[in-house]
């Protein structure tokens, strides 16, 4: 199957994001952003779970409960995910690596299954990781089976409301290219976000 036009821009955007920010966690290299190539050390387990200012939330031993303003750990296995059941507190809790990556694994992982797969995947079935090279795996299995999503799509399933059936977010009342795009951003604000906590822990002294 063709790939519709109009999907063509953000699939590749999708792919440049992806791979940008796996290079900026796991080396050895990556793009400086203005195409030169720049050397880049892999990310540890004490960065990955690194709490730069007090109260952040971060993925949790569940043995140890959640932390400061979470009321909940999500997911299953032995690590979860700081969250709250009721309204998350305000102003939004700072978020480690580990939270900021788990949240984009399991997005793109649920919102995969929601749309080519199962549609019955929920939060407390994603299996968070406690150590960085197993979060890189997750996000490297839930990006690709986010990209056979949106390779499965022709126009008339752009244009579907629904689609998409994530049960966290507006997907089922929006159009999928509506999903699509915002996926792209949330890997991309995010992404950056992750960036930038790894230069501060590189510079924190």
């Amino acid at each position: 199957m063709a790939t519709p036009l109009r999907l063509i821009p953000l699939l590749e955007q999708f792919d440049f994001a992806r791979k940008r920010l796996a290079d900026r966690m796991a080396g050895p290299e990556g793009d400086s952003g203005n195409g030169v190539s720049i050397e880049i050390a892999g990310m540890t387990d004490d960065e990955y779970l690194w709490e730069p200012v007090p109260n952040c939330w971060s993925i949790r031993p569940r043995a140890a409960g959640p932390g400061p303003g979470a009321t909940v750990l999500v997911g299953a296995g032995e690590w979860g995910r700081d969250s709250a059941l009721a309204s998350h507190p305000w102003p939004p809790p700072f978020t480690t690596i580990a939270w900021r990556l788990g949240h984009l694994s399991e997005m793109l992982t649920l919102r995969a299954d929601h749309t080519i797969g199962s549609h019955a995947l929920t939060r407390d079935d994603y299996r968070f990781n406690g150590d960085a090279a197993g979060a890189l795996a997750a996000f490297d299995t839930g990006a690709g089976a986010w990209r056979a999503a949106l390779v499965s799509a022709d126009d008339a399933a752009l244009d579907m409301v629904g689609r998409s059936t994530y049960p966290y977010g507006s997907d089922p009342d929006d159009p999928f290219m509506e999903t699509v795009w915002w996926v792209n951003q949330e890997l991309l604000h995010h992404g950056a976000e992750i960036a930038l906590l790894r230069d501060l822990y590189c510079a924190r002294g």
